[in-house]
């Protein structure tokens, strides 16, 4: 085994996680018409895809060094199909899953002035489902006894909540708001 490696693997494990908590948290604030500050939007929104695609790189360097790293046997079919993997199948097969979504997610993105606005944000909502699996990958996969994993963990839990329940609010004022705007348009 080599030990920078395995280091390496989870180092851009965390740093993945932290990066695709922050970009979820940031799309969730930024999209939609109830989003702070409209003038600040256009920042917000280059923020997400500038650490959206700093995550990938590092997504890339843990799939990289996983199956690189000779300590387990983890291929590249096991990769990118997810739970193909001779090793820890159920874990290292989320991680799978939440990879094949990210690509697609960042393909769309890539692609989404070629593509229809609908399909764009059909996948894109896929990223809801792509970071909880993400996290219990890393919980299952990892050294989540390790307090760094779990404060890291837990905090990054604690900010999409806290976006979610935000984002969640928003829209409801929002909805009340054009209702009643288009009640007092009758009078």
């Amino acid at each position: 085994m080599n030990a920078a490696l395995w280091y390496l693997t989870r180092a851009s494990a965390l740093v993945s996680l932290a990066l695709l908590t922050t970009s979820l948290v940031l799309g969730m604030v930024t999209s939609g018409r109830s989003a702070p500050l409209a003038e600040g939007r256009f920042v917000r929104a280059a923020l997400h895809r500038t650490l959206s695609l700093v995550m990938v790189v590092f997504v890339a360097a843990h799939v990289l060094t996983s199956v690189i790293e000779t300590y387990v046997d983890i291929g590249w079919l096991s990769a990118l199909v997810p739970f193909s993997s001779s090793y820890d199948r159920f874990w290292v097969g989320l991680g799978t899953l939440s990879l094949d979504l990210l690509i697609a997610v960042t393909v769309t993105s890539i692609l989404r002035q070629r593509i229809s606005h609908r399909a764009w944000k059909l996948v894109h909502w896929t990223a809801y489902a792509l970071w909880p699996i993400a996290v219990l990958h890393g919980i299952g996969a990892s050294t989540a006894d390790q307090p760094l994993v779990l404060g890291l963990a837990a905090s990054c839990g604690v900010a999409v909540l806290s976006a979610g329940v935000w984002r969640l609010c928003a829209v409801d004022l929002d909805r009340r708001q054009r209702k009643l705007a288009g009640l007092q348009g009758w009078r």
